[in-house]
């Protein structure tokens, strides 16, 4: 506000100089112009006689000037009931024939002064009084001041305004991110108008969803993996206590077959934990930030994903039919996610079956991962649930697993512009596909 007082401050003064200097300028001009054109006149009006000498007719009507005539010998002849004009050097050297005329400002009496030559060792001499004129200007600067501090004080005024109607939609930002830093309330912030800040509130409140989104899903994955630890921890603690409490001094020893039971579902659930902390790593990793691309032959990650499936696969077989194609993106996590489809198919395929493992080009810039077991299939209703985190369908509940295989296959197609499908494969058994953005190899 005070940056546009003085602004318009300083336009306001250099408009009102200019106009005053103008004015100044132009009414100092027309004086001038006006006095030499009365003593020009004065020059050619004919001579009158009085009791002594001869006169100009002029002397007649100079009420509101001061003439007379200054002779070679410095001798100034004026009417009687008028005061003589100011004379110096300069109207003596026209008096004198050394000078055609002169114009100039007598200080001490604050006139304009004009010298003609009217004939031989004479000199016509008009003075005006510079008062009238310089009351004017006087008057003028008193209006533009009065005026331009108006002005001034309006604009101020009105910047005043105007700076507190647009501060106010910031003011109000600023109050609620402070709000959100001190409460942690993610609510959107209402939004009014449609203008830049109307525009960066609706991108802060953008901002706040995608935080809330991401401490939801925080929730949802804490929640779920203590639902999904408690089992096997729980059980895991009976199987301790009980080998635990058969140690014992004087405790009934417990059967050697019992004991092997007891040791062998201890190593399963430690198995099943490690599973299901690393799929919990793996899904954390989806709110990091992005690392740099590169260029992935998807063909070499399938192969890799398929020659660790086939290790841990028993009789199960591979039937492949594997087509190029390259994709910009994470190798690992695309690895992780086709071996996730091939050890879930495995997993659901009875000894001896095969499973159908292809990479197809669908000619519209996407290729599609096909993962088709010979297993029981997917239920209708489990079809668009079993990429959700933990759900586990009710034919899955008696397998081992964590539930996130499928998740994280869903989380990396996404990272990479992708999505994931299921369905049913021509066997009968679950159909899961990857399709992926890209380019032919």
């Amino acid at each position: 506000m005070l940056f546009a007082a003085i602004c318009v401050g300083c336009a306001v003064a250099l408009v009102s100089l200019g106009a005053y200097l103008t004015v100044r300028g132009n009414l100092y001009q027309q004086f001038d112009d006006n006095l030499i054109e009365r003593a020009t006149a004065a020059a050619r009006s004919p001579m009158v006689s009085d009791e002594f000498q001869r006169i100009p007719s002029a002397f007649l009507v100079s009420s509101d000037i001061e003439i007379g005539v200054l002779t070679a010998t410095g001798r100034m002849i004026h009417p009687d009931n008028s005061s003589p004009p100011p004379f110096g050097d300069r109207e003596l050297a026209v008096a004198v024939g050394s000078a055609e005329s002169s114009l100039r400002t007598d200080q001490a009496t604050d006139t304009r002064v004009i010298a003609l030559r009217w004939g031989p060792g004479q000199a016509l001499v008009l003075a005006q009084s510079l008062g009238p004129l310089k009351q004017t200007l006087g008057d003028l600067s008193l209006v533009l001041f009065f005026f331009g501090g108006a002005g001034i004080v309006v604009a101020t005024a009105a910047g005043t305004a105007v700076a507190r109607a647009a501060l106010r939609p910031v003011e109000r930002l600023t109050s609620a991110t402070e709000r959100v830093a001190r409460t942690m309330d993610l609510r959107p912030i209402p939004v009014s108008g449609d203008d830049e800040l109307a525009r960066l509130t609706h991108s802060f409140n953008t901002m706040l969803a995608a935080v809330a989104e991401s401490q939801e899903r925080q929730r949802r994955l804490v929640a779920d993996a203590g639902h999904e630890l408690r089992t096997p921890l729980t059980s895991m603690r009976t199987n301790l206590e009980l080998l635990l409490a058969a140690s014992r001094e004087g405790a009934p020893a417990l059967p050697e077959e019992d004991r092997r039971e007891i040791e062998a579902d201890i190593r399963g659930q430690l198995d099943e934990l490690t599973q299901l902390i690393g799929d919990l790593v793996e899904l954390a990793r989806e709110d990091e930030p992005r690392t740099e691309a590169e260029r992935v032959d998807l063909l070499d990650v399938v192969e890799r994903a398929l020659d660790r499936a086939r290790r841990r696969a028993g009789e199960i077989e591979f039937e492949t039919s594997l087509q190029p194609w390259v994709l910009a993106g994470d190798p690992a996590a695309l690895e992780r996610a086709v071996l996730n489809l091939l050890d879930n198919a495995v997993k659901f395929s009875p000894e001896g079956s095969k499973v159908r493992l292809a990479l197809r080009q669908l000619g519209d810039g996407t290729a599609v991962v096909e993962v088709a077991d010979a297993g029981p299939g997917i239920a209708d209703e489990d079809l668009p649930k079993v990429f959700d985190r933990f759900y586990r369908s009710s034919e899955a509940r008696t397998l081992p697993g964590s539930g996130l295989g499928l998740a994280i296959v869903k989380q990396a197609a996404e990272r990479h512009g992708g999505t994931v499908y299921a369905g049913r494969s021509p066997e009968g058994g679950a159909l899961m596909t990857i399709r992926l953005p890209g380019l032919p190899g």
